[in-house]
C-alpha cells in the first residue's frame, strides 16, 4: 500500500540554495518534499528543518518514493547545475512523473536548453517552467526575486507557492508570470548582466574616491552607507558600505585591500553580450565590464606590464591630479556620476530585453521586470521603481534615456559625470564601465553621428552604397576616380 501523498510540492538538488528554498517553502506553511542523489544532504536539510521550527518538510532517498510523496497534480521544482545534469535529473524523476505534473528548473540555464526542455515534457505530457531565482543564499532563505517563464498553466498550479516565499515589497511578491517559453531564464540573464554592469560601476567609483580623492576605508563606509540612504539605495551599495568595515583577522587595516583583484564569473554575463551582439543592441556598460572581468584575470600579466611601463618613462599622475582634489566636491560628482552611469546601463539591459521580446513574441511587460526586481534579488534598488513609473507611463518607451524623468535626471547630471571620467583619465585611473555609459548617452542623444564617413569608406572600397539626406533611393560613386581626377 503507497504512503499518501502529504506534499504540496517537491524540491530536487540541496546544495545550498536548494536546501534554503525549501526551508523557505516549508516555512511558508507549504509541506515539502526534498530529494538529493547524495544522501547525505537529505540529511543535512532534515535537521535544519527540524532545528529552524519544526518545519513541514520531508526527506526521499529514490525518484520514486520522492515524486509519489507529492499530492497531484505533482509540482517539482529541480536546483542543480546547469546543463547534463538538469537533463540527467528530469530523466530520473520524469520516469515516475504522470501527464499534468510539472517540472520547474531554478538554475541559471540557458534560454534555448530550457526550449528544447518544453518540447521534451510535452511529449510526455508533462507542464515546464524555466525559473530565474535571484537574491543568492540569502534570498533564497527569506525571499527571492522569482522569474518563471514557460508553462502558464504550470505557472497556475504553483502561483500561491511563489507568491508567498517571493520577496515582498509595497506593491507586491517579487514574482510573476514572465511569459512564454524560455523567457524567464533570458530575463534572469539580463538581470545577470545588469548586475555585472552594476559591480563594475560601484569598483569605479570606489577606485576613483580612493585613489584620486585619497580617502581611508573608513570615509568609503560613511559615504556609501550615506549614498544608501539617497536615490542609490540598493543592496549592492549597502553590501559595499559593509565591506570597508571588516577588518583583516590576519593582519592590520581591512580585509578589503588583501583581496586579489581577479574576478570570477558563471557565463550569465558572456551569454547577454553576446546576445546582445547576436541582436544589433549596444550593450556597452555591460560589455566593458564583462571585458573588465577578463582583464583582472591576467593578474600576472598586469604586473609585468607595470613594470615595462615604468621602465619606459611612464610617471604616474594621481598625485599630481589628487593635490588640487576637493574631496567633498570629488565624493558629489562621483556620486551623480554612479547614477548616470547606471541608468544608461539599465537602459541598454531593457533594449536588450524589448529585442528579444519582439524576437520571441514574448510580450515582456518591462514595468512589472522592474518591480519584481525591487526586492530579493541582487539588482535590488529604490531606483527600479523610478523604471516601472517609466514603462507604466509609456509601454513602447524607446529608451530609458528618454523619459522625460530620466532625461532630466541625465542632463542635471552630466557635468558632474564629465567631470569625474575626465579627472580618472588625466590621473591614469581607468573607469571603462564609466567612460562606456557616458558614450553611449553622447551618441544616443546626437542627432548627428560620423557614420555617413564610415559608410562613404564602405561604399569606395566594396560598392556598398549609401543612401542621401537629401533625397530618397540608394547611390554608388567612383570616389578614387573623382577624387584623383586632375582639375
Amino acid at each position: 500500500m503507497e504512503a499518501a501523498a502529504v506534499s504540496r510540492i517537491g524540491l530536487a538538488g540541496l546544495a545550498v540554495m536548494g536546501q534554503n528554498l525549501a526551508l523557505n517553502i516549508a516555512e511558508k506553511g507549504f509541506p515539502i518534499s526534498v530529494y538529493n542523489r547524495t544522501t547525505s544532504k537529505v540529511d543535512e536539510t532534515l535537521d535544519r528543518a527540524h532545528t529552524e521550527g519544526q518545519l513541514p518538510l520531508t526527506g526521499h532517498y529514490t525518484p520514486r518514493d520522492f515524486v509519489l510523496s507529492i499530492q497531484k497534480p505533482r509540482s517539482v521544482i529541480i536546483l542543480v547545475k546547469a546543463g547534463a545534469p538538469v537533463d540527467q535529473t528530469i530523466a530520473a524523476l520524469a520516469a515516475h512523473m504522470e501527464p499534468g505534473d510539472t517540472i520547474i528548473d531554478g538554475g541559471n540555464e540557458w534560454y534555448e536548453n530550457t526550449e528544447r526542455r518544453i518540447v521534451e515534457a510535452t511529449d510526455k505530457g508533462l507542464l515546464y517552467l524555466g525559473m530565474g531565482v535571484s537574491g543568492g543564499e540569502e534570498g533564497a532563505r527569506n525571499g527571492p526575486s522569482l522569474m518563471p517563464g514557460g508553462s502558464y498553466e504550470a505557472y497556475s498550479n504553483i502561483k500561491d507557492i511563489v507568491e508567498k516565499v517571493a520577496a515582498q515589497v509595497e506593491d507586491g511578491p517579487c514574482v510573476t508570470y514572465i511569459g512564454e517559453g524560455g523567457s524567464g531564464n533570458f530575463v534572469k540573464m539580463v538581470h545577470n548582466g545588469i548586475e555585472y554592469g552594476d559591480m563594475q560601476l560601484i569598483s569605479e567609483a570606489y577606485d576613483v574616491l580612493k585613489n584620486v580623492g585619497g580617502l581611508s576605508n573608513t570615509e568609503l563606509a560613511d559615504i556609501f552607507d550615506e549614498w544608501n540612504r539617497g536615490e542609490l539605495e540598493s543592496f549592492l551599495i549597502e553590501i559595499t558600505g559593509d565591506i570597508f568595515k571588516v577588518k583583516d583577522e590576519h593582519g592590520e587595516g581591512e580585509l578589503v585591500d588583501k583581496i586579489l583583484d581577479k574576478t570570477g564569473m558563471k557565463g550569465t554575463g558572456k551569454w547577454t553580450v553576446q546576445q546582445a551582439a547576436e541582436l544589433s543592441i549596444a550593450c556597452p556598460t555591460i560589455a566593458a565590464s564583462l571585458d573588465c572581468r577578463f582583464l583582472s584575470g591576467l593578474k600576472d600579466q598586469r604586473e609585468a606590464a607595470a613594470k615595462v611601463f615604468t621602465e619606459a618613462g611612464l610617471k604616474e599622475e594621481v598625485a599630481t591630479v589628487r593635490s588640487g582634489i576637493d574631496k567633498k566636491r570629488l565624493i558629489d560628482d562621483v556620486r551623480q556620476a554612479l547614477y548616470a552611469s547606471k541608468i544608461c546601463s539599465y537602459a541598454q539591459g531593457m533594449n536588450l530585453l524589448r529585442a528579444k521580446s519582439d524576437e520571441k513574441s514574448w510580450k515582456l511587460n518591462f514595468g512589472e521586470l522592474a518591480r519584481i526586481w525591487k526586492g530579493g534579488c541582487i539588482i535590488r534598488a529604490v531606483f527600479l521603481d523610478r523604471i516601472k513609473k517609466a514603462y507604466q507611463r509609456n509601454p513602447n518607451l524607446a529608451s530609458l534615456l528618454v523619459d522625460p524623468d530620466f532625461a532630466k535626471e541625465m542632463v542635471q547630471r552630466q557635468a558632474a559625470w564629465r567631470r569625474v571620467v575626465g579627472l580618472a583619465i588625466s590621473a591614469g585611473i581607468s573607469t571603462p564601465g564609466m567612460c562606456a555609459s557616458l558614450a553611449y548617452f553622447d551618441t544616443y542623444r546626437r542627432a548627428r553621428l560620423p557614420a555617413n564617413l564610415v559608410q562613404a569608406q564602405r561604399d569606395l572600397f566594396g560598392a556598398h552604397t549609401y543612401e542621401r539626406v537629401d533625397r530618397e533611393g540608394s547611390f554608388h560613386t567612383e570616389w578614387t576616380k573623382l577624387a584623383r581626377k586632375k582639375a
